[in-house]
């Protein structure tokens, strides 16, 4: 009877901490995401107190409707594979390579992931459009066709997934597949056996990422796709702001939510068959000098890559910002033209800053609370329904968020349109899925009994965590903070709606500096992104250097 107790009693505590635990993340998310996207969706669907589902039916049956569809499906699809090809070889660079610039270089592939997507957009039309480098070196034009997006996504996501990949390939134990080669295994079904088990929990949620971001693609296909190319995201912000038809833009946001569901669901299932107990170690170990001529050859290829695909655009940047003699681009970013902003340009630079504290701050605080929950035995169904939830706001429309903001967050007690936590919160539901995403797996690979032990030793939940969980998962945090943050710093489509015209950030003052005539704007446009550039290279950095002179043992 005594056994009996202490079993009800341990399930009660358990079922007490795990929902303990999941509070904050699932009043964060109805409140700031489900709340507002479901005002934007009534308001478009309910007219006289009555819902109209039947225009969903009206909105299927027009042919320009099932084209955008299918174009956007399969080039998110093509896009991923895409990724997927060109990045893996660098995640494993990274993972297992020791090289000068090593950590400079990191930060470098982390850059273009935060660019706002207009700018990008702009950066290869200049590279593969009329009068672009392609143009004038070989006569080739890319531009309005599908290459120039599918080449931009992959510019866009490589971070993705050198980071999501590589952050868990660098903590393997190499040793598992060296065992497996000294019992006769060749280096190829070692490697499949043994090691791409390990990683694909960290290559699912590295897919469904990119696969998320290039399904709701917006200024990339806007910009380089032209009349010819439009995804639900494009086609969305047009209903919403261009002809002002909420119907059809509530209808193609149910559509685009319903899409993303079942591809969470399914991901869900995946991920829970690959979960496997992992041996990890220091990832200072694990990385070494290349050695053979096959190794040189893939570090070669790795960074030629890197210089082609990543690097040139950004030189494109920087070259076009110094276009005017003097950096007469910059010294114009400190004057007050009175036409869109009521402040100087300059100051979106302190603005995108604060905000995007604020922001990682909110996201690793909801999603490593998120995170711990669903790694807890006791975890439920329910609850591990949840982890494909918090993907939800990455391929949500961005444009609905933001719109919805300013339609459901008006009144007391949550009249927020004044408040400057707006924004942070805003940026804060796309960083909440990276933070997720990132710690899972490392959460997932910690063994259990080292969590038995400490407990049975009479440490409390929250000493298990400092002592056990903590040093494991301490080099996953940093790596999903320095994703929150660069999401935050980046994020257009729902703080465009929000930003305040006193408080602009910088992805926002480029915007509307590229949406006014004249080289002087365009100029100022192509300054600030280089600025938030360098930002965001030098916040990289010093992240890199702090994950690795201070993370703890593995």
């Amino acid at each position: 009877m005594d056994l009996t107790r202490t079993e009800v009693a341990a399930r009660r505590r358990g079922a007490a901490a795990r929902f303990g635990l999941l509070a904050a993340p699932v009043v964060f998310f109805a409140v700031f995401f489900a709340y507002p996207v479901a005002a934007i969706v009534a308001r478009g669907l309910k007219t006289d107190g009555a819902w109209h589902f039947g225009r969903i039916g009206e909105v299927l049956a027009q042919s320009d409707v099932r084209h955008v569809l299918w174009f956007t499906t399969w080039q998110a699809l093509v896009s991923t594979a895409l990724t997927l090809l060109v990045a893996l070889p660098g995640a494993y660079v990274f993972a297992r390579f020791d090289f000068p610039g090593k950590q400079v270089l990191r930060a470098v592939v982390t850059v273009p992931f935060v660019l706002p997507t207009v700018v990008v957009g702009t950066a290869f039309l200049a590279m593969v459009g009329r009068g672009g480098l392609l143009d004038e070196l070989w006569g080739v034009r890319l531009d309005t066709t599908v290459w120039a997006i599918l080449l931009a996504h992959v510019f866009f996501n490589y971070a993705v997934v050198v980071r999501t990949v590589g952050g868990l390939w660098a903590q393997l134990d190499p040793r598992q597949e060296e065992a497996a080669r000294m019992l006769g295994a060749s280096q190829l079904k070692a490697w499949r056996q043994v090691t791409l088990p390990a990683l694909g929990p960290a290559v699912a949620a590295a897919a469904l990422m990119v696969f998320l971001f290039t399904f709701t693609s917006f200024g990339v296909v806007q910009i380089l796709g032209g009349p010819t190319f439009s995804t639900l995201e494009v086609e969305i912000y047009r209903q919403t702001s261009e002809i002002f038809d909420l119907s059809t833009a509530a209808v193609l946001t149910l559509i685009q939510f319903a899409a993303v569901g079942a591809i969470l669901a399914v991901h869900a299932w995946t991920v829970r068959r690959r979960e496997t107990a992992l041996r990890l170690v220091d990832a200072s170990v694990t990385a070494r000098r290349p050695r053979g001529v096959g190794q040189w050859t893939l570090l070669g290829g790795v960074l030629l890559t890197i210089a082609a695909l990543l690097v040139l655009p950004l030189a494109v940047l920087v070259q076009r910002s110094l276009d005017a003699p003097g950096l007469g681009y910059y010294r114009a970013l400190t004057s007050e033209d009175g036409g869109v902003f009521l402040v100087p340009p300059i100051e979106a630079i302190g603005n995108s800053l604060s905000y995007a504290v604020a922001a990682t701050l909110i996201a690793v605080l909801i999603g490593g609370l998120a995170a711990v929950a669903l790694t807890r035995r006791d975890a439920g169904r329910l609850v591990r329904g949840f982890d494909a939830l918090l993907m939800l706001p990455l391929g949500v429309s961005a444009v609905t968020v933001g719109f919805g903001f300013l339609i459901s967050l008006d009144e007391p007690p949550l009249d927020l349109r004044s408040s400057w936590i707006l924004v942070p919160l805003a940026q804060a539901l796309v960083g909440v899925p990276f933070v997720v995403r990132t710690m899972l797996p490392v959460l997932r690979a910690v063994d259990v009994r080292l969590r038995e032990a400490a407990s049975v030793l009479g440490a409390s939940p929250w000493r298990v965590w400092r002592e056990v969980d903590l040093p494991m998962v301490r080099r996953a945090l940093l790596i999903a903070a320095g994703f929150a943050f660069a999401v935050s710093l980046g994020e257009f489509g729902a703080t465009v709606f929000i930003a305040r015209p006193d408080r602009p950030t910088l992805p926002v003052a480029v915007a509307r500096l590229l949406g006014r005539p004249g080289d002087l704007n365009y100029g100022q446009a192509m300054a600030l992104s280089t600025i938030l550039m360098v930002v965001c290279a030098v916040a990289l950095l010093v992240l890199e250097r702090l994950r690795t002179d201070r993370t703890g043992e593995f």
